[in-house]
Order: C-alpha cells, then sequence, then structure tokens
C-alpha cells in the first residue's frame, strides 16, 4: 500500500485518480482550493484519508498547503494534478500579480516540490498541447505579451515537463516523470473532447504506485503508460536552469 498526495482533486481527472487508487487499497490525501471544495472531495472519494486546502495561484496559500502536507506525514508520491485550462477571454492576475495559468500550472508545482518532503515519485500532468510552448522561456508570466489564453496554456504544460525532467536529474533518488491524459471531456477539455475518459486517469495512478519496471523510471514523458514524444527543449539542462531560476526568483523558494 501506498500513501499518495493528489493536488486538484476535488473533481476532474484528480478525482478520477483518487477514486482508482482508493479502490486499489491505497491511502490518498486530496487537494481543494477552499473548505467548501474540500468537503465535495471527500465526498466523491470515499476512503480518502483526508483533504488539505489552500489556492494554488496564491503564492502565501500553495506554502501553506505544503505545510499542511508534511504535517499529515510522509508521502510515497505526489501527483500535481492541479491546473486551469485557456478559455478566458483575457488575462486573469492573481493576487501575486502572475497570470492565474502561470501560478497554477506552473510556478505552484514548482513550490510544492520544493517544499513537501521529498516523496519517492513524482508525476507532473501537462498535455499534448506542450509542444506549441514557447521553450525561450521569455516572459513567463505574459507580462509584455498580448495575452493569448491557448499559447499561455502551452507554455504551462511545457513548463511543467520542463520541472519533470529538472527534478529527475537533480533528484536520482526519486523517480520524476510527466505525462499527458489525452484530451477527454472534463470540465477542462469541453465536452467535445475525443480521446477515453475512462484512461485519462490510469497513467498517473499506475506511475504513482505500480512496480511495473515501465514505471520504476524517471525523466521520461507517458501517454497511456507508454513513453511518448515531447518537446526536446524540456531536456535542455540550459532551459530547465533557466526555469528553475525564474521560479526562485517569482517565489523566493530554492530547489534543494
Amino acid at each position: 500500500m501506498s500513501r499518495i498526495f493528489i493536488t486538484g482533486s476535488a473533481d476532474g481527472l484528480g478525482k478520477m485518480a483518487a477514486q482508482l487508487l482508493v479502490a486499489d487499497g491505497h491511502q490518498v490525501v486530496l487537494h481543494a482550493r477552499n473548505e467548501s471544495r474540500g468537503k465535495e472531495a471527500l465526498l466523491a472519494v470515499p476512503g480518502a484519508e483526508t483533504v488539505v486546502t489552500g489556492d494554488l495561484s496564491s503564492i502565501a496559500e500553495t506554502k501553506q498547503v505544503a505545510e499542511q502536507v508534511n504535517k499529515s506525514g510522509i508521502f510515497d508520491a505526489v501527483i500535481h494534478n492541479a491546473g486551469v485550462g485557456y478559455q478566458e477571454p483575457g488575462r486573469i492576475n492573481t493576487v501575486d500579480g502572475l497570470s492565474q495559468v502561470f501560478a497554477v500550472n506552473s510556478l505552484a508545482p514548482y513550490i510544492l516540490t520544493c517544499l513537501i518532503t521529498k516523496p519517492k515519485r513524482l508525476i507532473y500532468l501537462s498535455s499534448g498541447l506542450h509542444r506549441d510552448g514557447d521553450p525561450s522561456l521569455e516572459d513567463l508570466t505574459w507580462t509584455n505579451r498580448r495575452w493569448n489564453g491557448f499559447s499561455a496554456y502551452a507554455d504551462s504544460k511545457l513548463h511543467d515537463v520542463i520541472l519533470a525532467f529538472a527534478v529527475a536529474r537533480k533528484w536520482t533518488d526519486v523517480y520524476s516523470n510527466a505525462l499527458e491524459p489525452g484530451w477527454v471531456a472534463t470540465k477542462m477539455g469541453g465536452p467535445g473532447a475525443p480521446d477515453s475518459l475512462k484512461d485519462a486517469p490510469v497513467t498517473q495512478a499506475w506511475l504513482a504506485v505500480s512496480n511495473d519496471a515501465d514505471a520504476l523510471v524517471s525523466g521520461k514523458y507517458f501517454y497511456h503508460k507508454k513513453l511518448s514524444a515531447f518537446h526536446q527543449a524540456a531536456a535542455n539542462v540550459e532551459t530547465q536552469e533557466k526555469f528553475l531560476a525564474a521560479c526562485e526568483r517569482l517565489s523566493g523558494i530554492t530547489l534543494g
């Protein structure tokens, strides 16, 4: 039995992965952005151990999430599932003056990775759209560019792969991988999404607990439990270091 923490598990793929893991006998700690959503998460995943709450668009609240997680004990795996989409017509600013897409999808996983006691496995949810992301990493927070939600989302999903690969390189005692669940009919994906919703949460759950040789790897990118092509910039050490430095500057937190 493993103990897993899943961000953004009040609904969507995070909730589905939690349900799979609990059904297989694992201990799961959920996450929601506030207490109301936390109650919904616990009702949706009977058998979950508990829920922690905090808005990942806020640097301060993200730090508090990490504190709650660490107080609850050690984890075998953390699934960085939380994310926001690109349907908003304009840039949404966070309390820290960042774009919401960058804060939730890119910076929060970095902060939580830095602050949560190191687990054995780290899993980062990306998207096939990460291949359209900007590898230059210029203007990460979309301060100077004209807002484009699709491009901002693609950038953030590239950031997730960069982070996963950077952690794999630096923390050789941890399995750190990224994946795309497919374009599926979640709230974010929309009702017309063509991929299998049933299969969408399987890979992240598998990476979190499986002892299959194929799952006991690091610095890889998956789609439906198979290795998949990724943006080659994610494997570039200079790009990784540039991203880590930017996150450290924005958050004040260093990846140890």
